[in-house]
């Protein structure tokens, strides 16, 4: 539960000769240039932008809100999307609004969502509907190839979903928590119909997010079991405890009325989960061995007021295998202003802060990471949304690869891709309970023989399983209008990793 929803170059004192100056003046910029930054995409047009989710065409469509959640800003019930321009800049890309659940009684802030094997995208529950607090249970399957949305009942005997986790399983089954109880139960997408599974959870789900591992599993962290953490098992659809924690990291906010808090639980590439905490600790999960270690602590709050922690918040995976973080003042909490961070696997490292963090604190954030290269999209409720441009590249080996791939294409026509790692080696994104929006999926990626960039709508992928190696997998892809007809090259992206270019002749 949310409370009350309640460059200026360094002066030089000394003389330089002019080409000296000018030296220094292009190292300064060379310099700035290469570090990570913040890079504003094209205004949104509608009140304020929310929660964002990368559709497997390339679009990335984002709900429209009345302003930051801390401030009392509420679901409107429009979602937009975004369109990446003919180079693929998603920063002057274009924006419209596509589709409304105003009709459906559907506007939910705090919501469960994921991506299917089949492109479509299935919404559930949220702990807000427009502007009142109802855990509601409603739930749609969202088509965007022919724009309809689909009514999915809850789960059997289930009157609440509310701000739920949610993950999609190696298998392409899409597993729901109920918010305030320890139920789950799996989506049949086929029929839209539910069925129980989750045997053995400890506690409620209340506040918890839910992480896919390389191995299949899914882990959680407990917010109202100690320091205990839980696998979920597939194969047996049950929970198991997965160990203790080294180091207290969830927290109540010294308000024993709510649930305590959690931040995001980030796969890193060397299968390791980073996991921030709601009182400033962090703590390593090492998914090969079952063993949790400490993390660093969280540093100050920047505006020198106490201690920054994520008592809910986004994170992101970087290409580098970063994991960029966004937190805030946690005595007390909810209070502004946020800061952002960068963890290498050992430390923090400071990271700079978009044009609107001195206002909002952790929770008004969402992150999504984009196909060109990695880049994290960032909204916040308002109508600045930004592109965190990271520093850092991804190791060769942790790029999908093309092992067979059609050598002509027409638009319009369905093909089949294969290769390795099209999943990526983790899910993207994460926050938790209150969203969602996994990248753990490929995306086809031609520029054709003008250096225009097109993405193809792509579904049916064979796997929704992170890291898996040398395994072949496959998806189809049908490609896309517009291509001008003779010689291009065709790519793989996931979690905005690209595979080496592959040529595609595009012809009638």
């Amino acid at each position: 539960m949310k409370p009350s929803r309640e460059v200026l170059l360094p002066g030089v004192r000394w003389p330089i000769p002019r080409l000296g100056m000018l030296w220094v003046i292009s190292l300064v910029w060379c310099s700035l240039a290469m570090a990570q930054h913040w890079t504003p995409i094209t205004p949104f047009p509608g009140l304020g932008a929310g929660t964002a989710i990368l559709r497997t065409d390339g679009v990335v469509i984002v709900e429209e809100v009345t302003g930051p959640a801390s401030t009392g800003g509420y679901a409107t019930g429009n979602w937009w999307e975004l369109v990446p321009d003919t180079g693929g800049s998603y920063a002057t890309g274009s924006w419209s609004i596509f589709t409304s659940t105003i009709g459906f009684g559907y506007a939910p802030l705090y919501f469960g969502s994921a991506v299917l094997p089949d492109g479509r995208i299935v919404f559930e529950g949220g702990e807000y509907n427009f502007s009142s607090q109802d855990d509601t249970n409603l739930g749609f399957v969202y088509r965007p190839a022919l724009n309809i949305w689909l009514s999915v009942g809850p789960p059997s005997g289930w009157s609440k979903i509310g701000d739920s986790p949610t993950v999609v399983l190696p298998n392409g089954t899409f597993m729901l928590g109920d918010c305030c109880s320890t139920k789950e139960a799996l989506l049949d997408a086929a029929t839209l119909t539910w069925t129980s599974t989750g045997t053995g959870k400890a506690d409620p789900n209340s506040e918890e997010g839910w992480t896919l591992l390389p191995n299949g599993k899914v882990l959680t962290v407990d917010t109202q079991n100690g320091t205990e953490s839980e696998l979920y098992n597939p194969s047996t659809g049950k929970w198991s405890l997965a160990g203790k924690l080294p180091v207290p990291i969830t927290y109540n906010c010294a308000n024993p009325k709510i649930v305590p808090e959690i931040g995001p639980a980030v796969l890193r590439p060397n299968g390791t989960v980073f996991v921030a905490g709601a009182n400033g600790e962090t703590a390593i999960y090492k998914s090969s061995s079952g063993k949790w270690s400490i993390g660093p602590v969280f540093p100050p709050n920047s505006a020198g007021e106490g201690q920054d922690g994520v008592a809910d918040g986004p994170a992101a995976i970087l290409p580098d295998g970063n994991v960029l973080v966004m937190a805030s003042n946690i005595n007390p909490c909810f209070i502004t202003p946020s800061d952002f961070y960068e963890f290498n696997g050992t430390n923090f490292i400071t990271a700079p802060s978009p044009p609107n963090a001195s206002n909002e604190v952790s929770y008004d954030g969402r992150m999504l990471v984009l196909p060109n290269g990695g880049h994290v999209l960032f909204t916040d409720g308002t109508t600045d949304v930004e592109t965190y441009i990271p520093k850092g590249a991804a190791k060769s080996s942790w790029a999908p690869t093309i092992t067979s791939s059609p050598s002509t294409i027409v638009a319009g026509d369905k093909y089949t891709i294969k290769g390795t790692q099209f999943n990526g080696l983790t899910q993207g994104a994460a926050y938790g309970d209150d969203a969602q929006s996994a990248t753990n999926f490929p995306l086809v990626r031609i520029t054709d023989a003008i250096g225009v960039v097109h993405y193809a709508l792509t579904k049916n992928f064979s796997t929704m399983g992170v890291a898996t190696g040398s395994k072949i997998v496959s998806a189809q892809f049908i490609a896309p209008s517009g291509m001008i007809l003779g010689p291009a090259t065709m790519v793989v992206v996931a979690n905005g990793i690209a595979s080496t270019a592959v040529p595609v002749t595009v012809t009638f």
